[in-house]
């Protein structure tokens, strides 16, 4: 099936979807446009900060990267990330790779609160099967196994995984699955060299003791290797959760041919101008965003890319604003690499706190309190040896990953930090007066 048009629906209560408007297929196949609805313009809700009601066709960006594909706005949310990609050309086997192509596959079960489906007038997206439960993980481990080795799969094996998930995160093998009646994502392990799912269990829960609100997780055993279920924060008692990706977001607030800044500060300044005002949750998700940047700093996780952030929308026919989503995908890479995916300060994407505390006005905070909460994460960072034994973190994976986290390099900076440094803010001077005394 060649697709060049599909149509976008809101399922925020997917018992009564809604269309949004055309999606079409632009930019020589690379880019996805969307042009609302006569409905949808005249009831519903931007869908980003670069999609206003207004009655036109929005394409994408007009530069690309030769290899890239995008589709406009929010939509690009929609879209699988690359593990996504990856089952559907194996299990689907569509005849052309396009956006277009990779949107509809994914089915129903993507990321956010947006559905793809083949008709204007009925939501009729890609028809899929049951999520696994629980006790078929071992089962969805063995998949995952096969089609990352690209050995052939039976139809009862394409049935538990088709649409391969789509929420947010990159290239390691993960899927959906049912625990309770609730979704949850479960990725598994990828053949690395330390148990990567105990360590995210681990690392995530480590997070949490610094403030840090994380989406829930938990460890499943499985034959020979453990994986780890991360609960879905995009879903809520059977309704879905307009999300859009910092990526999104940063971009939507991008003036016209700049270039997006893509890391924490300008983060921070989105949640603080169109985040939720009430009890001055704004504020306080954007001094959390700071602290999660200290933290993914101390423990090494640079893969803090901008799929790796993401916004929920929790009323978006009302006002639209913004909520800071619980941290996911947090575990140290191990890498030392010494910068981040993400902008941390005046100097780029380097991992230290020096640069981290560069900007720490752009999260609202002076300096002193900034440093406060360096303190606070750092007195966390300096248990995880401790914390990551008591989660089942083995003695020999520890020691592995103490060449990073207590390396040179990690420790000097959380030993010589000093927070009195910022205790005083430096007096700007007063400009004399035209009537100043001489």
């Amino acid at each position: 099936m060649r697709l060049d048009d599909l149509s976008l629906w809101y399922l925020g209560d997917p018992a009564t979807p809604r269309y949004v408007g055309a999606l079409r297929l632009v930019a020589a196949g690379k880019g996805v446009s969307l042009h609302y609805g006569k409905a949808w313009l005249a009831n519903g809700f931007a869908l980003s900060e670069d999609l206003p009601l207004v009655d036109n066709e929005f394409l994408p960006p007009g530069r690309l990267a030769a290899d890239a594909q995008r589709a406009v706005g929010a939509v690009d949310d929609a879209r699988p990330d690359r593990w996504g990609e990856k089952v559907i050309r194996f299990v689907e086997k569509p005849k052309r790779l396009s956006l277009m192509e990779y949107l509809y596959y994914a089915g129903d079960d993507r990321f956010g609160a947006l559905g793809v489906s083949t008709s204007s007038s009925t939501y009729s997206p890609r028809a899929g099967s049951p999520l696994p439960r629980l006790g078929q993980a071992q089962q969805l481990s063995e998949v995952v196994a096969k089609i990352e080795a690209s050995e052939p799969i039976n139809a009862a094996e394409a049935k538990i995984i088709a649409g391969g998930g789509s929420p947010l995160g990159g290239a390691k093998p993960k899927a959906l699955i049912d625990i309770d009646g609730e979704q949850w994502v479960i990725k598994f392990f990828n053949n690395e060299p330390v148990d990567t799912p105990l360590i995210e269990h681990a690392t995530m829960t480590l997070a949490e003791r610094a403030g840090i609100t994380v989406a829930e997780t938990r460890v499943i055993p499985l034959s020979g290797a453990n994986a780890i279920a991360v609960r879905r924060f995009d879903r809520d008692q059977g309704r879905r959760i307009h999300s859009i990706s910092a990526g999104t977001a940063i971009r939507a607030a991008t003036a016209a041919g700049a270039e997006p800044e893509m890391g924490y500060p300008e983060l921070a300044r989105i949640l603080r101008r169109i985040g939720i005002t009430q009890d001055d949750v704004n504020q306080r998700d954007a001094h959390e965003l700071f602290r999660r940047m200290i933290f993914n700093i101390l423990v090494d996780n640079t893969d803090d890319h901008e799929k790796n952030h993401s916004l929920l929308v929790v009323n978006p026919l009302a006002n639209g604003r913004l909520k800071l989503a619980p941290a996911y995908d947090v575990v140290p890479t191990n890498s030392g690499q010494g910068f981040q995916e993400f902008i941390c300060g005046a100097r780029g994407r380097d991992s230290t706190l020096d640069n981290a505390m560069s900007q720490c006005d752009a999260f609202g905070l002076r300096p002193a309190q900034a440093a406060a909460d360096v303190a606070v994460v750092i007195d966390v960072v300096n248990s995880w040896q401790d914390h990551f034994a008591h989660a089942g973190v083995t003695a020999r994976d520890i020691s592995s990953l103490a060449e990073r986290l207590d390396g040179d390099a990690l420790l000097s900076q959380r030993t010589g930090f000093d927070s009195s440094r910022f205790q005083r803010s430096p007096t700007k001077r007063k400009r004399p007066g035209p009537f100043r005394r001489v």
